[in-house]
């Protein structure tokens, strides 16, 4: 049956609330002005002298006494346009509003315009059907086929309105597929607030908790007008309808924008270009979404970015991050990602930041389940290689990176830094730990400085933990460790089975791995060390350079530590040992939350969540205030993680200063280690005969692409280097 409906002329631009969602005593417009730029005041009826003007400029009006003007007010430049209903025109005056190298006139011309407030000098021509909608000042509106609000715009929050079914609600069904996660996307949302309400399911109350506060963070009522800020442009679209858009954002060419938020400022304007079609979704500050994009259900946090046909859909794409060409869908993704390929697919995941997708990654294949329920998780630094494909569920530890493969079965990786490859020719899977830190040093440490000078936030709601080395990873390094020690000893016992320890538990197998790994490198070499439930599938999984592995694994946990500790010594330059000592021992927090990209003790985050249940935290308001918080004390926690991490890792319960010392000496080499790698790794591209085939000769290799030593980032590790020594003997001194 067609919806096509035949009503009465004169209903146009009227009764845009129904009567039943009226409240007594109001009309129609009672939430519009409430949503007006200027007071009520300000505006006047048309002189008669006016209307003739209009009359006479081709414009029509269904009841002239329903439009009105504020002073000064130039009716000439008002041509060719029909309005209908409560019309509001703000201060018009001969001047000309320009963006760039486009300049138009202030004024309304050829326009239908229905029930709308227009700021002041703002440019309106050729938009065909302009209806409810509140513009701000300066406004340029050229060559927009339709742009309206319903009664019941959500402005691409998953909430009811007054009146409406259940089944209405939008949600964003993020890591998997089924919608077992889904949540309800709201304006504000980080992927912190994502990750709190997709991971705990388990937790009933916290669910029921979470989606009345997002529901009552927004007005039910009906009526409310869409909104344009000041200084915006929007030209050559098609379809624009139930969106709210910012200051300064800068439109053109989109095909179809419905059911949005786009948040937008004069410090961070979002852009979105031609092609574009996107849906159901919230739009952050800062944000860049061009050519030829589709988003349906989704989020963009602040300042990231979809280009060149990019497809997200169902999906949460975190701050600083960019897709382009490829497709994503029901994804979690945390800031400071990266996918640029047109031929790379990520589904079902959770991607914990500062990751890298390369192009012909395919990271979710159902076709190993008879369902289409499976998840990836992958910890913060994710590198899948090129044409690399993975199954579910898989799950990978913090900086892993993946060799280029169609892996057959499903992976839990659990040793970080490591690099992984499908060795096909043996039939076996292998993986290098700490493969980054010993081989590709320049990439590892550049990575952090890269995030945080690709920070342009202004607007810094999801706080985010940019160093590789941090109480998450180096948790996972003492897990790491710990397998390797008991992987090393059976491989040992399984070489002499003669021994007759050969039945110890796990804390008897770690103690002989550990004196393997550290004293006898002639035993440990022969050995061929297998990793355990790493892969589901029945060949062995085989680890590589086990010993290099772990020890490189000691020196980032003394490394971390000790750079934590000497940020606490240079807070309080006259403590003693014994009083940083006293200020900072206890007992190792071991469970961290990465929560959306910051770290969390898994004890706040449950915290947090009782105080939700209880009803103590009542808001997403409450919830960020909460994250604020815990972030202005995530220093000092991670300080007393370091000093307990290198408590842990030399055995002692407080460090006496001897052990200090040596850890100062020990953190000293590591980093003129990181620093000769450094140098190194990125030494190797420009000796590499290979890449100087392309080069007639030095000078012009040189003169295209410089020199290893002339490279910022070599030069910014050589300086910290240089400061870190004098720190480490100045901290030395201390008694």
């Amino acid at each position: 049956m067609s919806e096509i409906q035949i009503m009465p002329i004169k209903r146009i631009g009227r009764d845009f609330i129904p009567k039943e969602y009226l409240p007594k005593g109001k009309d129609e417009y009672y939430l519009r002005n409430a949503q007006a730029w200027t007071p009520p005041h300000h505006w006047r009826q048309l002189r008669s002298d006016e209307i003739e003007v209009l009359v006479k400029n081709g414009n029509t009006c269904n009841a002239w006494d329903m439009i009105m003007v504020a002073d000064p007010f130039a009716p000439d430049l008002i041509k060719d346009n029909e309005f209908i209903g409560l019309v509001r025109i703000g201060r018009l005056e001969r001047v000309m509003v320009q963006f760039h190298d486009l300049q138009m006139p202030a004024g309304i011309t050829k326009s239908r315009v229905i029930a709308c407030d227009i700021g002041d000098n703002c440019a309106v021509h050729n938009v065909r059907y302009l209806a409810h909608y509140i513009l701000g000042s300066n406004v340029m509106l050229l060559n927009v086929d339709e742009m309206h609000v319903t009664n019941h715009a959500k402005f691409g929050n998953g909430i009811v309105k007054e009146g409406e079914p259940e089944d209405v609600r939008v949600w964003l069904e993020i890591m998997n597929e089924t919608g077992c996660r889904a949540v309800m996307p709201f304006d504000g949302m980080i992927a912190a607030d994502a990750y709190l309400w997709a991971k705990y399911r388990d937790d009933a109350a916290l669910m029921k908790r979470l989606g009345a506060m997002t529901q009552r963070a927004f007005d039910s009522r009906r009526g409310y007008y869409g909104t344009v800020g000041s200084r915006s442009i929007i030209k050559s679209c098609r379809i624009i309808k139930d969106v709210k858009i910012g200051e300064c954002c800068y439109i053109k060419g989109a095909n179809k924008l419905k059911n949005l938020t786009i948040n937008s400022s004069e410090e961070e304007p979002t852009q979105i270009g031609e092609g574009v079609e996107l849906v159901n979704g919230i739009i952050g500050y800062g944000c860049h979404i061009f050519y030829g994009c589709k988003a349906v259900r989704f989020i963009l946090g602040n300042n990231a970015n979809l280009k060149y046909g990019a497809r997200l859909l169902n999906s949460f794409l975190g701050d600083n991050s960019t897709i382009s060409c490829c497709e994503a869908l029901n994804n979690l993704i945390f800031p400071a990602h990266e996918q640029h390929h047109n031929n790379s697919f990520l589904i079902a995941s959770l991607v914990m930041g500062q990751s890298n997708m390369a192009a012909g990654a395919t990271v979710g294949s159902n076709h190993n389940s008879r369902a289409n329920d499976g998840e990836i998780q992958a910890g913060r630094g994710f590198w899948p290689g090129l044409c690399t494909t993975l199954k579910h569920s898989s799950r990978f530890a913090s900086f892993v990176l993946l060799q280029k493969g169609d892996y057959p079965a499903e992976l839990d990786i659990p040793l970080p830094f490591s690099l992984v490859d499908n060795d096909v020719a043996r039939d076996r899977l292998t993986v290098t730990p700490a493969f980054w830190w010993l081989y590709n040093m320049y990439a590892l440490a550049h990575n952090s400085a890269k995030f945080q000078t690709r920070d342009k936030r202004k607007t810094k709601v999801q706080h985010i933990e940019f160093d590789y080395l941090a109480p998450d990873t180096v948790e996972e390094l003492f897990t790491a460790m710990r397998l390797l020690e008991i992987w090393t000893a059976r491989a040992h016992l399984k070489a002499n089975p003669q021994r007759r320890d050969g039945q110890a538990g796990d804390d008897g197998l770690a103690k002989m791995g550990r004196t393997l790994l550290l004293d006898t490198p002639e035993i440990t070499e022969k050995l061929e060390i297998r990793g355990e439930r790493m892969e589901k599938s029945s060949r062995p999984v085989v680890i590589l350079k086990a010993r290099r592995g772990y020890l490189a694994y000691r020196d980032m946990i003394l490394y971390y530590a000790v750079k934590n500790i000497l940020a606490w010594l240079s807070a309080h330059p006259h403590s003693t040992l014994a009083a940083m000592a006293k200020a900072l021992k206890g007992t190792r927090q071991r469970q961290w939350v990465n929560m959306g990209g910051q770290l969390v003790p898994a004890v706040d985050v449950d915290k947090l969540r009782a105080d939700i249940r209880r009803g103590k935290i009542s808001s997403w308001d409450d919830v960020h205030r909460r994250y604020d918080s815990l972030w202005e004390r995530y220093p000092r926690d991670k300080q007393h993680h370091a000093y307990a991490s290198l408590c842990g890792l030399l055995g002692t319960a407080e460090l006496s200063a001897k052990q200090w010392r040596a850890a100062c000496d020990e953190a000293a080499r590591i980093q003129q280690y990181v620093c000769d790698s450094v140098y190194e790794s990125r030494k190797k591209d420009y000796d590499n005969p290979f890449r100087q085939n392309t080069f007639r000769n030095v000078r012009e290799q040189k003169a295209a692409i410089g020199t290893a030593e002339d490279n910022s980032f070599v030069k910014q590790i050589r300086e910290e280097t240089r400061l870190f020594a004098a720190a480490i003997r100045k901290a030395k001194k201390k008694r």
